[in-house]
């Protein structure tokens, strides 16, 4: 059941980090047309709210006045110059323009557009035509292409060029899903402001599979069973949680949410109510870049790797969630805005799904007459969308117990290529003739911590064992090691599951009821990073990627773990650039940035369509709470426990 849906925004009583509203976009683009900034020729890249630092939020008392500071990234396409544009709302006027160096900077994200001229390009493009034809196409519009992110390489992408890479799929007829006809051993260089195409690559005709990708297609799905019954999901009372605007509060949570066309989804001001009060745990929480390099380094498609975040922003292309197939249960929605290439507002409906769910057993113990059950149930918010091939779900769950969860879901077709002697090193065969590179999905969540207070420091604890000796005469004893983290060149860490690795993150300030100092765990998986050499141009470009935490001193205008503009930059951005002036971090205003993600070698069940693959991490309460913080959960009702 649908229980309605809200619109991210400006509420009734302002606050800070409240996401921009429609109109506020539309007096935005008022502001830089009228300020001679946009012109009929400029596209905006990027606009977002410039969140004020956080002392000044945490400052903040409701019916203080609010300054509305909004970032634009522009793009002049007649005169090819990109801008860093920053405006005053309240006082409707620009307050800085900062000119963007395409060889040092690198360049605005890929516009909507390009996709479109990059098709007409191609389609006029005599050298283009001539490799289609040498493979039996004669008709440019039976061929799918996209605008392809670059990446940072050699000529010809002469410095300071926008490209956009092209590698093509058939479509036999018009309705077909392209993934499953690979025009393979082709690949072009087009230059998005001249609308030229710079090289064609064609190292030789390679077979076009000819097996139909067509997931709903009855002839290659087969009849829909008909063996399920239906499960309905009902809450007669309604939802556990209440919804004021743009804060959620559930059981003794509560959280702000917030969007962002780069970032997509954002949580601020997660806390937890106890003891008469509401106890902050994360001031921040967001996946702020992904990156998927792929692995075949044929001269095709050595240069494959996507930054979905900062070259695609992922918040932009948000999925409209349907109930029933994306969210089962009592749903409430959010809309979110963001802007089109024009700078126009554009709504996406039903970004955000918000609902609880069973997840369980909660707690449990049977003891003489005492008998003691307790269910589990959580609070998720999620948000899907779709990158080209790809779909993407983000599901963050929050726990009775205090623990908070996110899930990464990854779906969709898997990106492809025709399968042969050379491909089988590097790609797995998903149907005849038909190849699935090699590759990574790797995420970076930023985690603005605020464990009791901003003043947090990490310690990294691992598993310990003891030798056998006079203390330990069995050889039986186990503890654990700390390490406290001291400064940022030290706060460079990597996951070990061979010690159960962890990181802590407290309040030295603040203890328990035992002394110990408050704190939440994070519990990394640990799976691999970036695989690529070393001295590879996407290590460089993706460097967040080589560990699976950074920790950094809290700077406003540090967001993005790759940096700022990442579209075909030449690579040290971000973290590596933040984490060189190697601050204090031990009883600091801190970040944690973490590292997660697959390592998806494609596997035959995988084709025509991926079932969902997963990952993410945890936080857990450790020492935060006094004592179990569910033992106030009752009993399951008798109506719904016999």
């Amino acid at each position: 059941m649908e229980s309605g849906s809200n619109v991210l925004g400006v509420g009734e009583r302002p606050h800070p980090l409240d996401p921009l509203g429609h109109e506020e976009i539309r007096l935005a683009r008022k502001i830089l047309a009228d300020d001679g900034v946009l012109a009929s020729s400029t596209r905006v890249a990027y606009l977002g709210l410039v969140e004020p630092p956080k002392p000044d939020v945490l400052a903040f008392c409701e019916g203080d006045p609010v300054e509305r500071l909004v970032r634009a990234l522009l793009l002049d396409l007649a005169t090819e110059v990109a801008e860093d544009v920053v405006v005053s709302l309240g006082e409707r006027r620009v307050l800085s323009r900062t000119t963007i160096d395409p060889v040092t900077d690198g360049q605005v994200p890929i516009l909507t557009e390009e996709h479109d001229r990059v098709r007409q390009i191609m389609a006029a493009d005599e050298r283009w035509l001539a490799a289609l034809g040498k493979r039996g196409i004669t008709d440019p519009a039976t061929v799918f292409v996209a605008a392809l992110s670059a990446g940072h390489y050699d000529a010809p992408d002469a410095p300071g060029r926008r490209i956009a890479r092209v590698l093509a799929h058939h479509l036999p007829t018009p309705g077909s899903l392209p993934w499953a006809y690979p025009i393979d051993g082709l690949v072009a260089y087009v230059d998005l402001m001249k609308g030229a195409v710079l090289e064609v690559v064609d190292t030789g005709v390679l077979p076009i599979p000819r097996e139909s990708g067509d997931y709903t297609d009855p002839q290659v799905a087969g009849p829909h069973r008909t063996t399920q019954q239906p499960i309905e999901i009902t809450q007669p009372d309604g939802p556990s949680f209440q919804v004021d605007g743009n804060v959620v509060t559930w059981e003794n949570w509560s959280v702000r949410l917030g969007y962002d066309m780069r970032e997509g989804l954002t949580l601020h001001q997660i806390g937890f109510a106890d003891g008469g009060r509401v106890r902050p745990i994360v001031y921040r929480a967001s996946v702020a870049e992904m990156v998927v390099p792929y692995g075949d380094p044929s001269p095709v498609r050595f240069w494959q790797n996507y930054f979905d975040t900062g070259e695609y922003q992922l918040g932009k292309l948000a999925n409209q969630l349907e109930l029933g197939c994306d969210c089962l249960g009592e749903i409430t929605y959010f809309d979110a805005t963001v802007v089109d290439d024009a700078g126009e507002p554009l709504v996406l409906r039903n970004a955000i799904c918000l609902h609880e769910e069973d997840h369980g057993v909660l707690w449990k113990h049977t003891e003489n007459e005492s008998r003691e059950t307790r269910r589990q149930r959580r609070l998720v918010i999620s948000f899907f969308c779709t990158v080209g091939n790809y779909d993407y779900g983000f599901y963050w769950y929050l726990y009775l117990d205090g623990t908070i969860e996110l899930e990464a879901k990854a779906t969709g077709i898997v990106f492809t290529g025709a399968y042969d002697e050379r491909a089988a090193p590097y790609s797995s065969e998903v149907a005849p003739g038909l190849a699935a590179p090699y590759h990574q999905h790797l995420f970076n969540a930023r985690l603005d911590m605020m464990i009791d207070g901003v003043r947090n420091a990490v310690d990294e604890v691992d598993v310990r064992t003891y030798p056998t000796d006079e203390a330990n005469p069995h050889g039986n004893a186990f503890g654990r090691a700390v390490t406290r983290l001291r400064t940022e060149s030290g706060g460079k860490r990597n996951a070990d599951t061979s010690v159960n690795r962890t990181w802590h993150v407290v309040n030295p300030a603040v203890a328990n009821r035992l002394g110990q100092p408050v704190g939440y765990a994070l519990h990394p998986e640990g799976k691999p990073l970036l695989l690529a050499d070393e001295g590879s141009s996407i290590r460089k470009r993706a460097e967040f990627a080589t560990r699976h935490l950074w920790v950094t001193r809290y700077d406003p205008a540090e967001r993005y773990p790759a940096g700022d503009l990442v579209n075909q930059h030449p690579g040290g951005a971000g973290l590596p650039r933040y984490a060189a002036a190697d601050r204090d971090i031990d009883d600091q205003d801190i970040v944690l940035w973490h590292t997660f993600g697959m390592t998806h070698f494609p596997r035959p069940e995988d084709w025509p369509v991926m079932p969902v693959d997963s990952c993410g991490f945890t936080l857990r309460p450790v020492g935060f709470f006094d004592r179990n913080p569910t033992l106030d959960v009752p009993p399951t009702t008798a109506a719904h426990c016999h």
